[in-house]
């Protein structure tokens, strides 16, 4: 088959079977949220924690599907007020009329939707963009660098992207059926590989290390939708993090966090002391690989990019200025799951991993209010640390807690300056 031909079977793919699969009545419901795009996220690691979003801001959803990611920005950007305007593409129009439904149900009007390709942006001449979304696309594209670099070339200086592609350790045993499945399916249409697809899955040894693996659920829980896109798909391919960052440099960008940062931190999965003094001590890019390797169970890679210029001030640190923001968690209830717990217990997909907090940690977790500075947050705990190293010590522990497993990222405010 040809690379033409893949394409437009990626294409019909979608429109038969539009992903993920969603309601728009759903929209009265809920706000799906996730990464990347979440507002408060790409601030703190694209723009330090500085963007003012009350000024005018562009974002392109390069590949917008059924809307999680586009729905999500607009929401929240519609929420702050400010003169926003998101532009979305995507190949399937069966998918942009579920994004589009789902936009009219919230009444968002920061956002317009292209049948197109991220290929077609020079000629379509939309402009650039402060902050580009990408997620689950590049590794759909015959040629994921040439998408990457095009997307590069609508980025305004000094703007950033969040991507999503697939990582090859936790899709144990997908690369296999789907190879499987073209062998024995030949040009069958689209229905009967699906059911051939169910029927192999009934059928396989025990041993078979898709049969093992626990972590996937697609096929399950998103009905037929699920089960294509994971199983039946015609262009599909992982990376290894050595294999994202070459990709990400040869567009000209860097690497400025990859999510949840501490499932990249290879240290917290041992409890041997010489080992975890080794693997803490390794650089970033090698951290990254060594955690890939020994949790074995990423399915994906989650990354903010920036031009490398950029990168030491790309990421918000803390100090007495910063404003601690808690994503999609009350401060109530994150200090009663803090003082249950004795500290911050974390599971990813069978990975247990502790972090043991000091017992101040949860009075200061449940005075956060997405307002205060940390320098205020102290004045008002002021019994409890008389001193403010006292006080920066146990919110640091905290904060390499929570920031670790994307729970808090920190804002600043531009009117306090």
């Amino acid at each position: 088959m040809s690379e033409r031909d893949t394409g437009l079977e990626v294409r019909d793919q979608y429109e038969a079977y539009p992903y993920p699969p969603r309601d728009p009545a759903d929209e009265a419901k809920r706000l799906v949220t996730g990464s990347p795009s979440h507002l408060d996220e790409l601030n703190h690691y694209v723009f330090g924690g500085r963007r003012e979003f009350r000024q005018p801001f562009r974002a392109l959803v390069a590949g917008c599907g059924t809307g999680d990611g586009a729905i999500m920005l607009a929401q929240q950007l519609a929420d702050r007020g400010g003169p926003a305007e998101i532009i979305c593409l995507d190949l399937s129009t069966a998918s942009l009329g579920i994004a589009t439904a789902r936009a009219k149900a919230r009444s968002l009007g920061n956002i317009r939707f292209h049948h197109a390709s991220l290929f077609e942006l020079e000629r379509l001449d939309l402009g650039r963009f402060d902050y580009i979304d990408c997620c689950g696309v590049l590794h759909h594209l015959d040629d994921p660098p040439a998408g990457l670099e095009a997307l590069r070339r609508a980025l305004k200086p000094g703007g950033g992207m969040g991507l999503m592609v697939y990582a090859p350790l936790g899709r144990a045993g997908v690369y296999e059926i789907q190879s499987l499945l073209r062998l024995i399916s030949g040009d069958e249409a689209l229905e009967a590989r699906i059911a051939l697809a169910r029927q192999a899955l009934e059928a396989l040894p025990e041993n078979h290390p898709f049969r093992s693996n626990t972590i996937l659920g697609d096929h399950r829980q998103l009905g037929t939708a699920g089960l294509v896109d994971l199983l039946l798909h015609a262009r599909d391919r992982a990376y290894f993090v050595p294999e994202l960052i070459a990709l990400v440099e040869q567009a000209g960008l860097a690497i400025s966090a990859l999510i949840e940062p501490v499932r990249y931190r290879p240290e917290h999965y041992v409890a041997d002391p010489d080992l975890k003094q080794r693997l803490a001590a390794l650089d970033a890019a090698k951290a990254w690989a060594a955690a890939e390797l020994i949790g074995a169970n990423l399915k994906r890679h989650i990354a903010y990019v920036v031009e490398p210029e950029a990168l030491l001030q790309a990421v918000a640190r803390p100090n007495a200025s910063a404003i601690p923001v808690l994503k999609d968690v009350s401060p109530k209830a994150l200090g009663r799951t803090l003082g249950a717990a004795g500290g911050l217990v974390l599971n990813y997909d069978g990975v247990r991993m502790r972090f043991p907090l000091p017992p101040e940690a949860r009075a200061i977790a449940e005075v956060i209010d997405g307002a205060r500075t940390l320098g205020e947050i102290h004045r008002e705990l002021g019994p409890l640390f008389p001193h403010y190293d006292d006080f920066k010590a146990a919110f640091d522990a905290l904060y390499a807690a929570l920031n670790g497993a994307n729970i808090m990222v920190l804002r600043y405010d531009p009117s306090r300056r």
